[in-house]
């Protein structure tokens, strides 16, 4: 990579070279592009700068400051990269925005408000319950919405009730076991699906039988927690929220044992797919009552 070449260019290498190591970047790689264009259309050329890269990143004006730090955060990576090849490079300045990774409070779900979001009218139609199964399945596995999305058929399992999970975070594949009462439900659904798509490549599909999109579900979603009268408030559920009511439940349970939760907490991190374990001691500061539980087991009775 030369300082020369233009700034699209410089961004696809470091693409390229980062998703060598597995990762993904598809929204991050979208940003990127996005700076890249920016400065093109803005006329530079040479070694990246620091001035260039706070103008793309205060863009949106209208944003928190966390939004411009993950911004900032996101160039930082590529400066780096691109300093490798030519010495000029500026690095962006570090903390102007604050923290990049505040982390809002999760909304846990209770037993009768679950009930609530996957129920659907039974003569609604096949459709109708598709959002409903895929609420349902986030919900009791604790998938990422783009995980469950990308499901083929062959991926899910029904017989012995494993979800394959092939296009996880950094391309890692993990396995996913279903309770029986998941895979009744998900039995259902791919049993009306294959009445109307016998073809069907994707376990859940559009009207068309094409893969659901992510756009049509968290539409579906916010009509749903509207239709509940969810919206009110300062804290109103969200999507991914059910990721957080499942990981948190677990731990939950698993602190009644009397060892805790400490030595299963791998578990939980390989089970959602996490790539650092520190995403996952996240969710024991996540509840009130599951902290002061963990702040128990830490405590030395013998200090004043």
């Amino acid at each position: 990579m030369k300082p020369e070449e233009p700034m699209t260019m410089r961004v696809e290498a470091y693409l390229r070279f980062r998703r060598a190591f597995g990762y993904a970047l598809r929204i991050e790689g979208q940003q990127l592009l996005n700076f890249a264009r920016y400065a093109e259309n803005a006329g530079h050329s040479g070694p990246l700068t620091g001035e260039l890269m706070l103008r793309w990143v205060r863009l949106p004006s209208q944003v928190s400051r966390v939004y411009h730090a993950k911004r900032l955060e996101l160039l930082n990576g590529f400066a780096r990269y691109c300093r490798i090849f030519d010495p000029l490079t500026e690095l962006p300045p570090k903390g102007i925005f604050g923290s990049a990774h505040k982390r809002r409070t999760p909304f846990i779900y209770s037993d009768k408000q679950l009930a609530q979001l996957v129920s659907f009218a039974p003569d609604g139609g096949f459709d109708s319950s598709t959002c409903p199964t895929i609420f349902g399945l986030l919900a009791c596995t604790g998938m990422r919405i783009a995980e469950a999305l990308r499901l083929e058929v062959g991926d899910v399992d029904l017989r012995d009730g494993i979800i394959k999970i092939r296009e996880s975070k950094c391309r890692r594949l993990r396995l996913v076991p279903l309770h029986k009462t998941a895979k009744k439900a998900l039995r259902t659904y791919a049993q009306a699906r294959d009445l109307h798509f016998p073809q069907a490549r994707f376990f859940f599909v559009s009207r068309k039988g094409e893969a659901r999109s992510s756009f049509t579900v968290r539409q579906a979603f916010r009509k749903r927690i509207a239709d509940l009268g969810w919206t009110e408030g300062a804290r109103r559920p969200r999507l991914h929220d059910l990721r957080h009511t499942f990981a948190c439940r677990v731990l939950q349970q698993w602190s009644q044992r009397a060892e805790g939760v400490e030595d299963r907490l791998d578990w939980l991190a390989r089970y959602l797919g996490h790539e650092r374990l520190e995403h996952t001691y996240w969710y024991l500061s996540a509840v009130p009552g599951l902290f002061a539980k963990v702040v128990a087991n830490f405590s030395c009775p013998d200090l004043p």
